[in-house]
């Protein structure tokens, strides 16, 4: 890549003079990736307290992982992950005994880390301890059985072996996640301190991996430059050497560098930008739904009047969902509105919940409630989310007002909106989440259960507590399925939170940029890119 070249970037993106010069001198354009987004990575450390998802994509890219899911074809011939398909990564087999409850997991012998020192089991056992050992790390891997540094043995020192004390089907996903990354745990423990035994502080902002990329540089709120790590043995090597992630905040920046061809890669275009420059057709638009995702408007079931089951069910008829749809999202997504009311459409979810606009008898069921005149609410949403919130605050409140219910909208400044729902401070509010694995009762247990923040709606009916306990171990399909379709006729009638749409994730790239992979974070898999 000619120095000019990169010049034009850094104009368009606000960062001239700030580009390292080994950059300005890579060998071509072909070999040479240049990403722009909206912000950057808040740490490098996938267990630490407050990460956020530009984090993802550099301990993704950087570290290996013992598992990891399988690919299929996707949408308008991108690559998708395949839940269902867990294969090795670090892991060259594995194997599942003990009615499920042992797996026994063997090494590739050629794997090293990036300075050249080799993998070997009492990595990984350090790398896992570490998980359970940290309070993000540990509630996540609970999900899966794996509480304790007791269940990650050393059989050799290319076998690990993990136990269980109950077959799980959440451990595999779990190893295959974002969270259990392998370090180079020689390197790392010379970090740590007995105040920080695990070298937290450190790993914010040091890469010790051996992934298919390696760190070169990073300043903070700026830009990440990436290396391809050549010594990697864990799959095919990435097509581009060189990759340099831009933080642009301004997203008419973003896209007029896209457009230009100063930038390769434009990442989460906003919907209305995604139909513009898809219907142009300098560039190319993939937007995938994403698995898992959904943005939603939650009720705490906890306060009235939302404790009140009519309330809410009166809320989900009165809402203008198409119009939503439209203005928030300009159609970019998979509504969740409509459907099959009252009972299960096949146990994949989320779903559609049954509810379409009708406002006569969204009166009805408010005045069944014992609010014929309505009430006063307020509706909350972060900044951070304004481009889709805004419009969809404007129709709640414009619709709700048909049927007596007046609301006073809240906007909440970015970063603050979690802990008021932590805290169960809002009544009403405008939201959205994932659910990493594909399991409908994993996102049962997740978004509908217990006192954690992600119960967005504070559910608490005992007849779905009960089986959410029951289906995470059950092993009959037939009954699982049974159970999942009646959990859904629950979340369909108790109305807990009112889904509205899978958003679609719309990255816009140049022609000559293929391999795209959409995966469950939603961050970039650099590995699979190329230019073509």
């Amino acid at each position: 890549m000619k120095r000019r070249d990169f010049g034009k970037l850094a104009a368009a993106a606000g960062l001239a003079g700030l580009a390292p010069m080994r950059w300005a001198h890579a060998q071509t354009r072909a070999e040479s990736l240049r990403v722009l987004s909206e912000a950057g990575p808040n740490s490098f450390d996938p267990i630490g307290v407050g990460v956020n998802r530009g984090a993802i994509q550099v301990h993704w890219n950087t570290y290996d992982r013992l598992l990891r899911f399988g690919t299929k074809p996707g949408p308008n011939g991108t690559l998708y992950y395949d839940y269902f398909k867990i294969e090795g990564e670090l892991a060259e087999s594995y194997e599942v005994t003990d009615e499920g409850k042992t797996i026994t997991l063997r090494l590739r012998r050629d794997a090293t880390f990036h300075d050249g020192s080799p993998v070997t089991a009492d990595d990984v056992k350090w790398s896992l301890d570490r998980v359970v050992s940290l309070p993000v790390g540990k509630s996540q891997f609970a999900t899966g059985s794996m509480t304790s540094p007791d269940q990650f043995v050393v059989v050799d020192a290319h076998t690990i072996r993990i136990t269980v004390p109950k077959a799980d089907r959440f451990t595999l996903p779990n190893l295959a996640g974002t969270y259990p990354v392998i370090f180079n745990s020689k390197v790392v423990k010379q970090q740590a301190t007995a105040q920080d035994p695990w070298a937290t502080d450190w790993l914010k902002t040091n890469i010790a991996g051996g992934g298919p990329f390696k760190l070169d540089q990073h300043n903070p709120g700026q830009s990440v430059m990436l290396s391809r790590f050549d010594g990697w043995k864990n799959g095919d090597l990435p097509g581009f050497r060189r990759v340099l992630w831009q933080i642009v905040p301004n997203s008419q920046s973003r896209r007029s560098s896209l457009e230009r061809g100063d930038a390769d890669i434009a990442q989460d275009l906003p919907p209305q930008d995604a139909v513009s420059i898809a219907s142009e057709g300098k560039v190319k638009v993939v937007g995938v739904p994403m698995a898992g995702a959904f943005q939603f408007i939650g009720m705490n079931n906890a306060k009235a009047p939302f404790d009140n089951v009519k309330v809410r069910q009166a809320i989900a008829y009165a809402l203008p969902y198409q119009q939503m749809f439209d203005a928030a999202l300009f159609k970019r997504g998979q509504p969740l509105f409509g459907g099959k009311p009252n009972e299960a459409d096949g146990i994949a979810f989320p779903q559609p919940l049954g509810y379409d606009t009708n406002l006569e008898k969204a009166k009805a069921l408010l005045t069944e409630a014992g609010f014929p005149n309505g009430f006063e609410t307020t509706f909350s949403f972060e900044l951070s989310l304004a481009t889709v919130a805004e419009p969809v605050s404007l129709l709640v409140q414009e619709s709700l007002g048909k049927i007596g219910i007046k609301v006073t909208i809240n906007k909440v400044p970015g970063g603050q909106l979690g802990t008021l729902l932590q805290n169960k401070e809002v009544p009403f509010f405008f939201e959205g989440s994932a659910a990493y694995f594909a399991d409908p009762d994993y996102f049962f247990r997740i978004f509908y259960s217990g006192p954690t923040r992600w119960n967005f709606g504070s559910y608490a009916n005992p007849e779905f507590q009960a089986l959410v306990e029951k289906t995470r171990y059950e092993t009959d399909k037939a009954v699982y399925e049974k159970d999942v379709a009646r959990m859904i006729s629950l979340a369909k009638q108790d109305i807990p939170i009112i889904l509205l749409w899978q958003p679609a994730l719309d990255t816009g790239m140049q022609k000559s940029v293929d391999g795209y992979k959409y995966l469950f974070h939603r961050m970039l898999e650099l590995r699979t890119l190329k230019r073509v």
